[in-house]
């Protein structure tokens, strides 16, 4: 028998701050460059997203920097931590990789950073992943999410081609927080204000009239409104598993350790009791 070939280590990226931007009360952007980034594309997808490798508990790593020998000679409790970021643009030609982060004051461990990031200091990072891009086959397009969707919505608008139908409902904080997108189309700013988190999403979709034709989807934000917005577009729409991109980012009360530890046995779960109300394909 042949023997299997062994994994090829993911080697990170590494790249450098080139500058930052104050967005809105609650969104930094931190544009990141180098040549670190020559081997680096994230051309495919409108939700490519990177993981950012951050030193755990002030750790100091061996140069260069190098994951596989990180896994064989530290323990586990200080390896990086990661955190996962969607691409808001990449720009192949300067080499300019563009991340926008939520910001919670001094909470978490991401957002900060991105706060205090100066131009010249160099980051670490996996991928990219990604698996959705706008469908251009498809009648019509629904985008949803709250602000840690926003940067793949923005993407997905930007990569539509004029005249293309799509109804966009992206929840924020409040009129402070929305943004400006490069796209004819008019997306729908809910304002969460005092609301719970989703509340606002999940009611627009419900009120929304279907157009006619087959629809493309990308439904992503906080667990629990993402949960009720899947069994209404998959078990009252019936929308097809392969027309919809729709996902947990994040849960309420969990950090991202957390959340990625059981995400997959919770989708697993919220899958195997909606499909079996879902209509027959």
């Amino acid at each position: 028998m042949a023997e299997r070939p062994g994994r090829t280590p993911r080697k990170p990226h590494s790249a450098q701050v080139i500058r930052t931007e104050r967005l809105t009360p609650h969104m930094q952007r931190v544009v990141l460059g180098g040549e670190g980034l020559a081997d680096f594309s994230a051309d495919t997808c409108t939700d490519h997203y990177v993981k950012l490798l951050f030193p755990a508990g002030g750790a100091t790593y061996p140069e260069p920097f190098d994951m596989e020998r990180i896994r064989e000679e530290f323990p586990r409790e200080q390896w990086p931590v990661t955190r996962t970021y969607t691409v808001r643009a990449w720009d192949p030609r300067h080499r300019e990789l563009t991340l926008d982060f939520v910001i919670h004051g001094a909470e978490g461990l991401a957002g900060p950073w991105a706060l205090r990031a100066q131009p010249g200091e160099t980051v670490w990072f996996m991928g990219p992943g990604g698996a959705y891009a706008p469908d251009p086959a498809a009648d019509w397009h629904l985008l949803v999410g709250d602000e840690s969707a926003l940067p793949a919505i923005a993407r997905s608008l930007e990569a539509l081609p004029d005249g293309a139908r799509a109804h966009a409902f992206v929840e924020v904080a409040g009129p402070e927080e929305e943004q400006k997108i490069d796209s004819d189309v008019s997306v729908v700013w809910l304002h969460r204000g005092d609301r719970p988190l989703g509340e606002a999403l999940a009611e627009a979709v419900r009120a929304l009239e279907f157009p006619e034709g087959r629809v493309h989807a990308f439904v992503h934000g906080e667990a629990a409104w993402v949960k009720e917005l899947r069994r209404l577009l998959r078990v009252e729409h019936g929308i097809p598993r392969e027309d919809l991109s729709i996902s947990g980012y994040w849960r309420l009360g969990h950090n991202e350790d957390g959340w990625q530890a059981t995400k997959r046995d919770w989708n697993a779960r919220i899958e195997a009791e909606q499909e079996g109300a879902a209509p027959a394909a």
